[in-house]
C-alpha cells in the first residue's frame, strides 16, 4: 500500500508571515499626526490677516479708479525691520505695527517699525492679536495699553486696535460661544476705552464675525471697521456696520505683503488720529 509522504517543511514561512502581522498591528495601532498638528505656528507669531487667504480665499485688488481712498500698511515681527522709506516714496501713509499677543508676547521690532513710520511721516498705530482663550479681554487690553498700544492727541497716533480672526492655534473660535465671545470683545473695548479715552478699532473678517459673534452689531456705532478682504471689493460687512473705515485688501503688496485702504483722503486719517 502506498505510503503518503507530507512534502518538506518550510519554518521559515510561518516565522515570517508572523513577523509581518506584527509589524502591520504596530503601525494600525499608533494614531497618524494630525496634520494640523504639524501645521500649527508657534505662539506669538499670529499677525493681522493670517488667516484670511485661506478661509476666504482671494479674487482680485480694488480698482485704481475706486472713490478717494489712502494708502496704509501693517506691519509684525514677521516682516523684521521695515524700509520705510521705501513705502513712504511709494505712496503710504499710514502704518498699523502689531505690538502685543494674549499676555505672552511683545513684538521684537516694534520700536523699528513704529517709530520708523513715524520718523518718515507716517500717521501711525499699534494693534494687538487676541487670543480670548487665554486670559481675559480687560487682562490683554491692559497689557496692549501697557506694551505699546496707547494713544496720544498728537495727530499723528491713531487709537490702537483689536485683531480679532481665526485662531491659527486651535478652534476657529478660541473655543467659546457666540456670546461668550461678544462679552469677552466688550471686556477688551470697555478696558482701552477707560485707559486711552478712545474707542478701539475692530479688525476682522465678516466670515469669521459671522461665525463666532453671531453677527453681533453693537459695536458699530461707536467703533470703527477694519474689514479683511482680499478681493477687488469688501463684500458684505458685519452687521450694523453700514461702511468701513479700513480695508486689508491684500497679503502680497510691495515691500511688505499687508497693504490696506483708509476710507477717505488723508484729512480723514489725521481726523481719527484727532479722535
Amino acid at each position: 500500500m502506498p505510503v503518503h509522504r507530507p512534502g518538506p517543511v518550510h519554518p521559515r514561512r510561518p516565522l515570517l508571515a508572523g513577523l509581518l502581522l506584527a509589524a502591520l498591528s504596530l503601525v494600525l495601532a499608533v494614531p497618524a499626526t494630525p496634520a494640523s498638528a504639524a501645521d500649527t505656528p508657534t505662539r506669538g507669531s499670529a499677525r493681522m490677516g493670517m488667516g484670511v487667504a485661506a478661509h476666504d480665499g482671494t479674487a482680485g485688488t480694488p480698482s485704481s479708479a475706486d472713490a478717494t481712498q489712502t494708502e496704509g500698511v501693517d506691519v509684525s515681527g514677521y516682516q523684521g525691520n521695515v524700509a520705510w522709506s521705501t513705502l513712504w516714496s511709494s505712496g503710504v501713509r499710514w502704518a498699523y505695527t502689531k505690538a502685543t499677543e494674549g499676555t505672552y508676547y511683545t513684538n521684537p521690532y516694534f520700536a523699528q517699525q513704529y517709530n520708523g513710520s513715524y520718523n518718515v511721516g507716517m500717521i501711525r498705530g499699534a494693534y494687538h492679536f487676541a487670543t480670548p482663550d487665554t486670559t481675559s479681554g480687560a487682562t490683554q487690553a491692559n497689557y496692549f495699553v501697557d506694551h505699546g498700544g496707547g494713544w496720544s492727541r498728537d495727530g499723528k497716533t491713531l487709537p490702537g486696535v483689536l485683531d480679532i480672526e481665526w485662531n491659527p492655534y486651535g478652534a476657529a473660535c478660541y473655543g467659546k460661544s457666540a456670546s461668550s465671545m461678544v462679552s469677552w470683545i466688550a471686556d477688551f473695548l470697555n478696558t482701552y476705552k477707560a485707559r486711552t479715552g478712545r474707542d478701539a478699532v475692530i479688525y476682522t473678517a465678516t466670515s469669521w464675525w459671522t461665525d463666532c459673534t453671531g453677527n453681533y452689531g453693537g459695536f458699530a456705532s461707536a467703533n470703527p471697521l477694519w474689514i479683511a478682504r482680499y478681493a477687488s471689493t469688501v463684500g458684505t460687512l458685519p452687521a450694523g456696520w453700514g461702511y468701513y473705515t479700513m480695508w486689508q485688501y491684500t497679503s502680497s503688496g510691495p515691500t511688505v505683503g499687508d497693504h490696506d485702504k483708509f476710507n477717505g483722503a488723508l484729512d480723514r486719517v489725521v481726523a481719527l488720529a484727532n479722535g
